[in-house]
Formats: structure tokens, C-alpha cells, sequence
């Protein structure tokens, strides 16, 4: 019997009632095992209200009762994080150990909220006149939404709803419909926790529903990851609905190794960063720029690696990289590297028509290299979003830096050298959100705000640290004078106030 994924609003489960079902497929077998409904108009509008209700109370909630209830959350994930790992495996397709550390940078974020006290400390200046002080606060918007890619079922969503609840929000979430059980599991652990009705909504969907959040009065702010065509849509739609937003996009990042670099390190970090989870992440390495005479060398010393890479089911233990999420995307990667060569590359290693035995109809892909790729060719330009790696040339360090500048992407980047002042110029000089030296996927810890340059987001905020604080709220000052015992009737006074 198909499992069935319906929607999650006002604290329970709401079987969708639109009549429209999308499938889930096991992308390691092809096979749909499971159908996820469809939101309408309507049922979007009921997520909201029953949010909107909610809001009424939480809003208004104290800091400490919405901590404890994060906390026990916290532990309720941990405790539940193999689960929640299984669930993506099933219907993403990555390794269990790779949606095992999805889940735990997901909870770095549930732990940034547990202490959001610091981050929604208030300001206070006192006498900046005679017996006036003034304070800066900050207020939760209402109800919020995320609208979250297929990559990272758990950890996306929790990038934005723990710390958007924290700050007395209330929130709806519109997963992915191509792995939407993460987050039904999710909401049914922050329920266990104590979480009021209504504070957590789940509606899936597609478009329809996409464009009801965007539209909808009573949702004040919206955050998004995605690619970058959708995230300009939703950036332009939202904001011309007057919602605040945050859209981060595509990426195609680089990594710039000079001559004075540990190739093998250097290789080590390339075939980690480019492969893993099947090169399905924003954050990948997709370019490698060599610097000088080193790019023979080092595109060997990464194809001996990559060539040793196990890809198989991702719940088998031995797995190394899974398989793509649908069989049209894997055709989509596919089609990059079967175009490759004549568009002027030299194909190292070509994964298209890659299976594994009694798993033939998964959504399997190989492993590729693509060497001296040129800057016009297609697999170059797009985000692929697949295990494809390029590896570029460049005569010097500028050189190389004037490439990954030209990119209209700029979310993350690195470098690999043993010198510290190529290392401190490359930070300065190079235009994107994440920089990192000798660390191949800079991702930052919780802390810490992630979101990338030029069009790679879409907003004034990044997501998440002290951004995602100031996305979820909104400040207020107030003036205060209290008239003191001592004090004689001033009069009416037109001019300025006196502070001085």
C-alpha cells in the first residue's frame, strides 16, 4: 500500500482535500512509494489562519516558556535524528551518514535558538536629555513562512523555523514535494515538546501553493532556498506584496589552488566537496581553479580519488555517494558531461550510463571530471547540481581571482595555499558570501550567518546567526520621559528638544 503524506496544520495532521497528489520515488529503486498531497488555495489560507490564531498567544509568550519547549525539542531530535536520517535516505536517496550530519547541522541552529535570549537583547541609553531615556527593543513580525529545497529536507527547514518561533513568530512551511516526510516528523516532535497548536504548519504543494504564500496579506516575511531563477521570482513576488524576504539561489563555486598548495590535501578537499551528496548542494565545489603549472597534477591525484568512490543505495553502509533524487535530473546532469567535449573540455571521467547491479532503474550517475573547461561552456556556466567537477586553468593568482569574480554567482569559495598573504588578499579581493582557506565547504557554524553575494541571494539578510534574528524581527525605539516631583510646568516650547 502507497504511504500517503499529508499536510500538518493547527497542531495535527489535515488530509488534503485538493484532490491532487504528487509521487515520492526511493530514488535508489525508481520506485514511487509514496504520494504527498497537493495543497489548494483554501488549505494554504487554513495553515495561515490557524497560524495567524496562534500567533495571538505566542506572540506575546515569554522568551523563557518558548526556550523551554526548544529545548525539549532539542532532545526530542537528537533522540530521534537516525529516524529522521532513514526518512531522507527513503525518498532523497544520500547516504545515511551524510543525512546524519544533515540533521546535526540542522540542530546546530535549534541550539542557537534555545539561547536566543543574548541575540534578542535590547538596547538603553538613559539622560540623553533631562530625564529622557531612550531604548531600542525587538518584536517578532506574525506569521513567517519557508519555502525549502529537496537537498536538505531536515536541515533548511531548520535553518529558518527555530529561530523564526524563538522570536515569538509563528510559522508555515512548504517543503519540497519531492521529500516532504522530514518535515512531517519534525512537526510532529515539536508537537511532542509542548509546541502550542498552530506555531508549526506543514502544507505541500506546488506552485499553487508557492504563490498563495507569496500573496497572502497575513504573511509578513518569507525565506527561500533554491535556485536562482525561482529565487529572483520569489524575491520580486514577495517583496511586491510587501513581505520581507530572503531568497538564496544558485551557486557555482570555486576553489582556487596555487602552486605552493599540498596538492594532495588540495585533492582530498576537491573530490569531497564535489561528490558528496551526489554534488546535490548549494554549497558544492564545482570549479577548481589550478593556478600556474599544477593542473596536470592535480586533476590525476583527483581522479585516482574519485575513481575509488562506492556509489550505491544510501542505506547500505559501504555507500560512499547515492543517487540523484529523479531520473529527469540525472538525465539533466548527464546531458553536461555528454556535451562536454565539444564544447572544448577534455573528459577525464565520464559517469553518465553509470548503475548498479539489481538497482537498474534507480536514478544512478557516475562520477565525471571535466578538465580545461573553458568559461563558455555550458557545464561551466550552469549550476548542475550533480557529481560533475570542472577543473579550469589560470597563469596567476590574479588570473584566477579575475575568473571567479566574472561569475554572477557568489556564494562560496576557497582557497588552497600555504601562504598567508595570498590567503589574506583572496578574502578581501574575492566577491562572495563564504570564504574558505583550506576548508573546502566554508558552510559557518550556527553562530554565524550563511548566504552568499551578487546572484546567489536575493535580500538584505542572510540566513540564520544574527541575520536571521534581524529577519524575524523588527525594531522599535522608544523615547520616555517621566516627570519628576522636583520638576516646575515648562511651558509650551515649539523649538527643538534640548539634549545639551
Amino acid at each position: 500500500m502507497t504511504k500517503i503524506v499529508n499536510h500538518w496544520i493547527g497542531g495535527k495532521t489535515a488530509e488534503g482535500a485538493s484532490g491532487t497528489f504528487g509521487p515520492v520515488t526511493d530514488p535508489a529503486t525508481g520506485a514511487v512509494t509514496t504520494k504527498v498531497a497537493f495543497a489548494s488555495v483554501d488549505e494554504v489560507d487554513a495553515a495561515v489562519a490557524a497560524a495567524k490564531e496562534a500567533y495571538a498567544t505566542w506572540g506575546q509568550s515569554s522568551l523563557a516558556r518558548r526556550t523551554a519547549i526548544l529545548f525539549k525539542f532539542r532532545a526530542l531530535l537528537d533522540a530521534h535524528r537516525d529516524e529522521i536520517a532513514e526518512l531522507i535516505t527513503a525518498e532523497h536517496g544520500k547516504v545515511h551518514s551524510d543525512a546524519l550530519g544533515e540533521v546535526a547541522r540542522g540542530l546546530e541552529i535549534v541550539d542557537l535558538a534555545c539561547g536566543i535570549t543574548v541575540q534578542l537583547k535590547g538596547e538603553l541609553s538613559t539622560e540623553v536629555a533631562s530625564r529622557v531615556d531612550v531604548s531600542s527593543i525587538r518584536q517578532p513580525l506574525g506569521v513567517v513562512a519557508g519555502i525549502t529545497p529537496f537537498n536538505f529536507p531536515a536541515m533548511v527547514p531548520m535553518w529558518m523555523f527555530p529561530i523564526a518561533i524563538a522570536c515569538g513568530n509563528t510559522f508555515v512551511l512548504k517543503p519540497s514535494e519531492k521529500d516532504p516526510s522530514a518535515s512531517i516528523k519534525i512537526a510532529e516532535l515539536l508537537a511532542e515538546a509542548g509546541l502550542p497548536d498552530g506555531v508549526f504548519n506543514v502544507v505541500h504543494g506546488d506552485k499553487v501553493a508557492v504563490d498563495r504564500l507569496l500573496e497572502h496579506p497575513d504573511v509578513k516575511a518569507v525565506s527561500f532556498v533554491g535556485s536562482t531563477p525561482i529565487a529572483r521570482y520569489i524575491h520580486t513576488t514577495a517583496a511586491a506584496n510587501h513581505k520581507r524576504v530572503q531568497a538564496l539561489g544558485g551557486a557555482k563555486n570555486h576553489m582556487l589552488v596555487l602552486p605552493d598548495a599540498d596538492l594532495d590535501a588540495a585533492a582530498d578537499a576537491a573530490v569531497s566537496a564535489a561528490y558528496g551528496s551526489a554534488g546535490e548542494r548549494c554549497m558544492a565545489i564545482s570549479a577548481v581553479v589550478a593556478v600556474g603549472s599544477i593542473g596536470d597534477e592535480l586533476v590525476e591525484k583527483i581522479r585516482e580519488r574519485a575513481e575509488k568512490i562506492k556509489i550505491g543505495p544510501g542505506n547500505d553502509p559501504t555507500s560512499e555517494m547515492g543517487p540523484l533524487i529523479t531520473a529527469a535530473h540525472r538525465d539533466k546532469v548527464a546531458s553536461y558531461v555528454t556535451g562536454a567535449a565539444a564544447e572544448g573540455a577534455e573528459v577525464v571521467l565520464d559517469g553518465t550510463g553509470y548503475t548498479v547491479d539489481g538497482f537498474e532503474d534507480g536514478h544512478w550517475i557516475g562520477i565525471s571530471l571535466l578538465d580545461k573547461v573553458p568559461t563558455s561552456a555550458k557545464a561551466y556556466q550552469d549550476e548542475i547540481f550533480g557529481p560533475v567537477l570542472c577543473v579550469l586553468r589560470a597563469e596567476t593568482y590574479e588570473d584566477g581571482v579575475a575568473l571567479i569574480n566574472s561569475s554572477p554567482f557568489g556564494n562560496g569559495t576557497a582557497i588552497f595555499t600555504r601562504d598567508g598573504g595570498a590567503a589574506r588578499r583572496f578574502q578581501l579581493e574575492i566577491e562572495a558570501g563564504m570564504v574558505g582557506v583550506n576548508v573546502p565547504i566554508p558552510v559557518p557554524v550556527g553562530y554565524h550567518s550563511f548566504g552568499g553575494w551578487k546572484d546567489s541571494l536575493f535580500g538584505d539578510h542572510h540566513i540564520y546567526g544574527n541575520d536571521g534574528t534581524h529577519f524575524y524581527t523588527r525594531g522599535k525605539v522608544v523615547t520616555t520621559r517621566w516627570p519628576d516631583p522636583a520638576d516646575a510646568p515648562s511651558g509650551v516650547d515649539l523649538g527643538f528638544p534640548r539634549n545639551h
